[in-house]
């Protein structure tokens, strides 16, 4: 059973009373923050069933490839909608309390250095370097292994499996690159399978080990691995990104040499999550016949939530989701990592990492100036960043 391969019918069909010559939207998409707040608390009525739904249906050579790998993800966690939900989610909030969170900030602070230190050795020795991967890409994921307890290690293959992971499930890939992307997702799993057999039985504390002692079997782990996985250091690296981007753009209120401090980088950070964080969209999907602000919403209507600012464009995605959307404000930073039952356990730390990695990168690299202005953007319907910032040194 593969819950998260399922398309939902909306997914195959324009949104009703769709104007002539509009742009084909799939979804109710809503941005008023009200309604969004109104939906993310009624889970009753808008169920998280279709969160980790492929957004392209998967063709039948890419289902072959995840299924000859026993690929499963029942839903476990972002997509439970059940009783189980709340008992797992509370084994897992144990790895990311306030204090557990607090105490990582020196971890943190050590990786951020020591990333920021190669990427001005990468500087001087060539007079570029790319902050994405010299600076934001590693430390998220060797930080979410350690608070997990889990083995540090194929460090570059999770970053390709992450990548690859979210374009297959959010993005618009046609047969050829399904396949392509199945081919390292099936590689994943595999590689996640063992890892909860080997953590199962490992001693000390670790999250797999817990979750079996709640009772969770294998597959339920691998499902909850497998997204947590990602989203809990792929998601960081994006924030990074494009916060460390549009400081050197200038399109941030604060400038590159604010950002050296530990105030400027914790408000530069919070300006990108408020207007164009890296999951700026999340789904939900009607259980029943309900309503939403005097609106009708028939059962099994699929419905876009903004959570931030964002630009989704490309890969076959609408310009703009828009055309039946609410009319409204722009959404508000309480929402910017979801809010009610599912919000994201990984905020604080999210936000704290984020701040980190862009006050020491612009502590070492004071003289630095974008080399590319117009990068290659990560562009799916609920994740974006730029997939490179590539940097050089500025006149003198």
């Amino acid at each position: 059973m593969m819950p998260a391969l399922r398309t939902a019918e909306a997914a195959e069909r324009p949104a009703p009373a769709e104007p002539p010559g509009a742009t084909r939207c799939p979804y109710l998409v809503v941005r008023d923050p009200e309604s969004v707040w109104d939906v993310l608390h009624r889970p009753a009525d808008f169920s998280p069933a279709n969160a980790l739904v492929a957004v392209t249906p998967l063709e039948g050579p890419a289902l072959r490839v995840l299924q000859r790998v026993g690929f499963a993800l029942p839903p476990v966690l972002a997509s439970n909608d059940t009783g189980t939900h709340s008992g797992i989610r509370k084994v897992v909030a144990g790895f990311f309390t306030p204090a557990t969170v607090t105490a990582m900030e020196p971890r943190i602070r050590e990786l951020a250095r020591q990333a920021a230190g190669n990427a001005a050795h990468q500087l001087h020795r060539s007079g570029h370097t790319d902050l994405v991967q010299t600076v934001a890409a590693f430390p998220p994921a060797v930080v979410m292994l350690e608070l997990l307890g889990l083995p540090v290690r194929d460090l570059e293959a999770l970053k390709r499996w992450g990548l690859d992971s979210m374009e297959l499930f959010w993005g618009w890939p046609d047969g050829e690159r399904q396949l392509e992307l199945a081919l390292s997702a099936a590689e994943f799993y595999v590689w996640l399978r063992r890892l909860v057999a080997e953590s199962v039985d490992a001693p000390g504390r670790n999250l797999f080990k817990l979750l079996a002692e709640h009772g969770l079997s294998r597959t339920e782990m691998c499902s909850l691995g497998y997204f947590l996985l990602i989203a809990g250091q792929e998601t960081t690296t994006q924030l990074i990104s494009t916060t460390l981007f549009r400081l050197l753009e200038g399109a941030t209120p604060m400038g590159w040499k604010e950002a050296a401090s530990e105030a400027g980088a914790r408000s530069a950070v919070r300006h990108v999550l408020a207007t164009e964080s890296s999951v700026p969209t999340w789904r939900r999907v009607a259980a029943h016949d309900t309503s939403l602000g005097g609106q009708q919403v028939p059962a099994g209507a699929e419905i876009l939530l903004e959570l931030s600012g964002n630009q989704i464009t490309g890969g076959g995605a609408p310009a703009d989701p828009s055309p039946h959307a609410e009319a409204g404000r722009g959404p508000s930073s309480g929402l910017i990592f979801g809010s009610g039952i599912h919000r994201c356990l990984g905020a604080k730390l999210a936000e704290l990492e984020a701040s980190v990695m862009v006050q020491e990168a612009a502590a070492a690299l004071p003289g630095i100036q974008l080399r590319d202005h117009e990068p290659e953007w990560i562009r799916h319907l609920s994740f974006q960043a730029p997939r490179t910032v590539s940097v050089m040194n500025g006149p003198d």
